[in-house]
């Protein structure tokens, strides 16, 4: 059967069949993902060190005050960036090449961060602070809004998301990631100028993301919004 514009219905089967096509399931998005946020909060307690015989115990773990404070910093940013994450997942039903890639793209930068967390513990108390701080900070930053980039992608096709999830829930989380990065890019903006004040802030924006769920669940639970 031929349209009156002369476009055959086989060439509207064929292209509703090539969209559907480029359509991937989540089982192995999730799998890999998680594995790999798993991996960097691992590769975060395995850059601990321990005190080899010191005279007295407590005031060598003092002297480690970086570690233990870098190690606080980004496993806190990995944990809120996994919860973001998994909140994300929980309203899709599936994805397509494109929510694939950037979503390497944000595993890229949260695989590295055991050593840009390394690299800023390393010089914390040293002549290039400032540089260290700041390589620490555009990780951060880079990683952030890439999740935030993935979930406006998401948002704006209706293809990829649960029936049941309304516009308004997918905004508000949006919404949400920008207040961290606000925070994040005002400590890059310090870094240089005063490393621990950008320290400080890192801690803030991660603390962040980390408890914001927590202080969800203490109110009434409802059903998920759902549209007209």
């Amino acid at each position: 059967m031929t349209t009156s514009d002369g476009t055959g219905d086989g060439s509207v089967d064929r292209g509703t069949r090539s969209a559907w096509a480029e359509l991937l399931p989540l089982d192995r998005f999730n799998a890999f993902s998680d594995g790999v946020f798993a991996i960097a909060v691992t590769l975060l307690a395995l850059e601990l060190t321990v005190p080899v015989q010191p005279d007295r115990l407590l005031p060598a773990l003092v002297e480690q005050w970086p570690e233990f404070l870098g190690y606080l910093i980004s496993f806190a940013f990995i944990g809120g960036m996994w919860i973001t994450h998994a909140r994300m997942t929980r309203l899709m039903k599936q994805g397509d090449a494109a929510v694939f890639g950037i979503n390497l793209l944000v595993l890229l930068f949260i695989a590295v961060l055991p050593f840009t967390t390394s690299l800023m513990v390393a010089n914390l108390t040293g002549p290039d602070v400032e540089v260290a701080v700041l390589i620490y900070g555009l990780n951060v930053l880079i990683a952030s809004l890439l999740l935030s980039f993935l979930l406006v992608y998401i948002s704006r096709d209706r293809r990829l998301v649960v029936d049941e999830v309304a516009d308004e829930t997918l905004a508000a989380i949006v919404h949400q990631r920008w207040i961290v990065i606000a925070v994040a890019i005002v400590a890059v903006a310090t870094a240089l100028i005063a490393p621990m004040v950008a320290v400080g802030l890192y801690l803030v924006a991660t603390v962040l993301l980390l408890v914001s769920p927590l202080i969800r669940l203490r109110r009434p639970r409802g059903r998920v919004a759902t549209g007209p």
